[in-house]
């Protein structure tokens, strides 16, 4: 099922003319499209009476459904959520637990859009999996950290010691990458943007890595000597960017940019993209940036708010 949301604009709400022209539209569609009032009432899309007869008028809120991980995606969130009120927009922020969901339904219309993942991670999942989403919106870029309970400097670490690192492709490599730079791994030249454990050409320091699903490996750091955690799950832990005993700090690669995800069909509809602006335009705000410096304990940092990434209308 593929939920929308919209506020009406027209000043006399649906009357007849707007009225036939979406029943119009709802009958070359090959699936039921139903309208709900924001009393819960709903009626097919294709009976122009019907939806005359639901008295919608102008003004009356829609809701949008933001996917994201991580609970301080709320704290982060809740400026826009705020402003986008007046414009009629109900922002709902819908939690996932892990990283491989948010896309999936996104893609498959369960939610509007997504704020949880980089460009590297996104570009990946649509060469895995054939999603046909887009980047809409720059929010942040974070440092990824080297976090330990056992250790409180790189130097400490000796041969023998475990270091847990994401399983996926993109926060692995990445990872290998900050491993790489703390000096405990060479990694082979031509590895590519993205190296694996393979490309791993000498152990500096003679420790084991340990690939473990992103969204586990902070309650693992008890059983490891070191872990690469992801910053979401780094503050939901309870962790602060300056708990890192290495970070890899480096702001300036946009392919590390988190974003905001949309369906490509859905930037063909004028509507939809005005909405979506409005949510961009909302979290590229100072009051997002109040949260940042207040709430997020020295992890993100705004990126590419300068870039108009939609399509203009």
């Amino acid at each position: 099922m593929k939920e929308f949301t919209y506020t009406i604009k027209e000043p006399v709400g649906i009357h007849a003319r707007p009225a036939g022209m979406l029943a119009k539209e709802a009958k070359t569609c090959q699936s039921t499209v139903t309208i709900v009032d924001k009393n819960g009432k709903s009626v097919d899309a294709t009976r122009l009476m019907a939806l005359m007869g639901m008295g919608i008028k102008c003004g009356d809120t829609v809701t949008v459904k933001l996917g994201v991980v991580g609970a301080i995606y709320d704290d982060i969130w809740k400026p826009a959520q705020e402003a986008l009120k007046a414009e009629g927009i109900n922002l709902e922020i819908v939690q996932f637990s892990d990283y491989v969901t948010p896309n999936n339904a996104l893609a498959n219309g369960e939610i509007d859009l997504n704020a949880f993942q980089h460009r590297i991670y996104l570009q990946g999942e649509i060469a895995n999996y054939g999603y046909e989403i887009q980047n809409i919106g720059n929010t942040f870029i974070a440092p990824m950290s080297l976090f330990s309970s056992k250790i409180s400097s790189v130097s400490e670490l000796k041969d023998g010691d475990i270091i847990a690192i994401p399983d996926d492709l993109t926060n692995g490599g990445r990872a290998l990458k900050v491993l790489e730079s703390a000096g405990i791994i060479t990694l082979n030249s031509a590895a590519g943007f993205n190296p694996t454990l393979d490309d791993i050409q000498t152990y500096n320091i003679g420790v084991t890595i340990k690939e473990l699903k992103a969204n586990v490996i902070v309650s693992a750091l008890p059983d490891v000597t070191a872990a690469i955690v992801n910053n979401n799950y780094a503050l939901d832990f309870g962790l602060s960017a300056s708990d890192a005993i290495f970070a890899d700090d480096r702001l300036d690669i946009e392919d590390y940019w988190n974003l905001i995800a949309a369906r490509t069909a859905d930037l063909s509809d004028p509507d939809k993209v005005e909405i979506f602006r409005k949510v961009v335009e909302a979290y590229q705000s100072d009051a997002t940036l109040e949260v940042f410096n207040t709430e997020c304990r020295g992890f993100y940092t705004p990126a590419g708010w300068d870039q108009d990434l939609l399509p203009q209308t």
